[in-house]
């Protein structure tokens, strides 16, 4: 089932323009900075288990993971950037983790020795299987960088302890996480070594999911507590059998790290049925609960999904995981289905809710991505203030950011024996194997702030193969020419890709131009929170208002529907060189209000001017109030 399969990370070499500049920060800064907060905060050193009974701070039950996701990040990062010293230090705390194992192949710091009386008693709540996702999936990029195989036997020792553990045997335990990830870690390691009983263990941990009686209500009794936590089962997508879920629920990230791994299994098993589910909770996540920045789960209580269209913006959670959780989702999805559905979607996460969650220098970030903000009211509503954080007690965006950023190579091309897909337009080469013969793919673009593509062809013979090429669901108008000649497009487009097939030699050059204007987005009507506003959206990056430009009392702006709306790039400071929307307004006026909380009806608007900037740079010039969605005179 799985028709197509990724160009690696290690294929793809990220050169300039937006995202060469997001990766040289994320490489130079972000990591290092990371490293130096997992040694300080004894994540890293808590793999010695040199901590005592009676001592303070106790290694955390997901501290693994942290350590786990800044190896595969930095693992990435050697790969298509070589560093010794970065090598070194990788090398250093794997070293400690395989030092870590216990005799039996287990793995977990926290159940080690804090409460190794504990193990796999509260799969529910206490991440064990999640940290060792996790590591799995450092194993496999650690292979994947260094050709060494040492990290990898430790975890595949880990793997075969968790096998013998986990089953339908009369010995095993039914159960299966609280918080997903091992699923797809499990798949991956089966790709990396062939063990079948990998990807058998993976599609038990799904097939197991949700089956009554509920495994996890039978060990709470057992640990003599409640069963009921968290409203109930749908917090872990455990309330029905996956096969028969109807919507996404509960925790955002747990559920597209389930819904990513439900998806890497169906491809490798070919099951059907699975991706039948699969496709469900994509259509009810992306049609009826995800933000226009990509960001899912609207509530902070549970890190949730709620309802069909409850997207509150002032309140909004969108946790940087989750988004990338969905582009993990979205990414599997369109390895079985050339669809630009799940490209684009990827594209909405990557370009504005995901690189917001790291500020501008690669030294702060963002856990929960509001689509609006008025500082002072997060004292009340349990919400982090709007300044991005050095760290947190709770650090799984952090890595997670710098995993995605150093691994952003592997989600540009997808490619068949015959032909190859570009879903991103990244400023990039790559050497791919088709049609038996090597091709060299370079792409130069200064994406997204210019609408032009370049692509240049460079096959070691003459070759015949098809090239498909991603127009996005946002352009409405486009022009693509091969060696100058233009292409008759409509008869070439199949499912938003441009499908050019021919015998291409060395120097063939296509050009796609991606006409972009401003445009005004309006949401579903169900969506109660944006009723009579709209945001404004150039290519793919959704923009917003901040109140550094446009002074405070932002839900106080309105736009006319003749209100010409223009992107001119900025000239100075952190926006030069980006396109800036400016555009006239009318504001209400507030002076006359003074001494009065209500009257009736009579207040006048006067004219103004707006400036909006990409949604993602929002809280990198000092606090203020933050719209994304703004009113509109009908």
């Amino acid at each position: 089932m799985r028709k197509f399969k990724p160009v690696t990370t290690n294929q793809v070499q990220v050169q300039g323009g937006f995202w060469g500049e997001r990766l040289g920060l994320n490489r130079c800064v972000t990591l290092p900075i990371e490293y130096q907060q997992c040694k300080m905060t004894g994540r890293i050193d808590a793999f010695k288990l040199d901590w005592k009974p009676g001592s303070p701070d106790p290694p955390h039950i997901f501290w693994d993971s942290d350590v786990a996701k800044w190896i595969e990040a930095a693992c990435y990062s050697i790969t298509t950037h070589p560093d010794a010293r970065l090598e070194k230090k990788i090398d250093y705390v794997v070293k400690l983790i395989s030092e870590a194992q216990q005799e039996d192949g287990y793995l977990n710091v926290h159940f080690t020795v804090v409460e190794p009386e504990k193990r796999w008693s509260n799969l529910r709540d206490q991440h064990e299987l999640y940290c060792a996702g996790h590591l799995m999936e450092a194993a496999v990029a650690h292979l994947e960088a260094t050709g060494r195989r040492e990290f990898l036997d430790v975890m595949c020792r880990y793997a075969d302890y968790i096998v013998s553990v986990f089953g339908k045997g009369r010995k095993q335990k039914r159960g299966y996480p609280g918080h997903e990830e091992i699923e797809l870690a499990l798949v991956k390691l089966y790709r990396a070594t062939g063990r079948r009983s990998y990807l058998d263990l993976a599609k038990f941990f799904v097939d197991e999911r949700g089956r009554s009686p509920h495994y996890f209500d039978r060990e709470a009794r057992e640990r003599g507590e409640d069963p009921v936590r968290f409203g109930g089962h749908d917090y872990f997508q455990a309330h029905l059998p996956v096969r028969e879920q109807e919507t996404a629920e509960g925790h955002a990230v747990r559920a597209c790290y389930l819904y990513a791994g439900m998806a890497d299994v169906a491809a490798e098993t070919g099951d059907r049925e699975l991706l039948v589910a699969c496709r469900r909770m994509w259509k009810n996540i992306t049609e009826k609960r995800m933000y226009i920045h990509g960001g899912i789960g609207s509530s902070r209580f549970g890190e949730r999904f709620t309802i069909d269209y409850d997207l509150p913006n002032e309140e909004a959670y969108a946790e940087t995981c989750a988004a990338i959780a969905l582009v993990f989702f979205a990414h599997r999805m369109v390895q079985m289905d050339t669809d630009r559905q799940y490209s684009d979607v990827m594209e909405r996460a990557l370009y504005n809710c995901i690189p917001a969650g790291v500020s501008l220098d690669g030294t702060r970030f963002f856990y929960d991505n509001y689509l609006a903000s008025f500082p002072g009211s997060h004292r009340f509503t349990g919400q982090k203030p709007p300044v991005r954080q050095e760290w947190f007690g709770c650090a799984c965006c952090p890595p997670n950011l710098a995993r995605i950023f150093a691994s952003l190579g592997g989600y540009v091309y997808t490619q068949t024996t015959r032909s190859i897909f570009v879903h991103l337009f990244i400023d990039s080469r790559t050497t791919v194997q088709l049609a038996g013969q090597q091709v060299t793919v370079t792409q130069k673009t200064e994406y997204p702030w210019d609408e032009d593509v370049q692509f240049e062809i460079s096959p070691s013979v003459p070759v015949t193969f098809t090239l498909a090429i991603r127009v996005p669901g946002w352009c409405e108008a486009y022009l693509a020419s091969v060696n100058g000649r233009p292409v008759k497009s409509k008869a070439r487009l199949r499912k938003g890709y441009l499908y050019l097939r021919r015998q291409w030699q060395k120097g063939d050059r296509i050009r796609l131009h991606l006409t972009m204007t401003v445009k005004r987005v309006e949401s579903h009507p169900s969506i109660r929170q944006n009723a009579g506003r709209v945001a404004l959206q150039r290519g793919p990056v959704v923009y917003c208002l901040e109140e550094k430009d446009n002074g405070k009392g932002l839900n106080d702006l309105v736009l006319a529907k003749d209100s010409v709306l223009v992107g001119k790039k900025h000239s100075s400071g952190v926006l030069s060189g980006i396109p800036i929307v400016r555009g006239k307004a009318k504001r209400r006026e507030s002076v006359s209000w003074k001494g009065t909380l209500y009257r009736p009806s009579r207040t006048r608007y006067q004219a103004c001017k707006i400036t909006a900037i990409p949604y993602f740079i929002w809280a990198n010039r000092g606090e203020g109030e933050m719209v994304v969605w703004i009113g509109e005179v009908v």
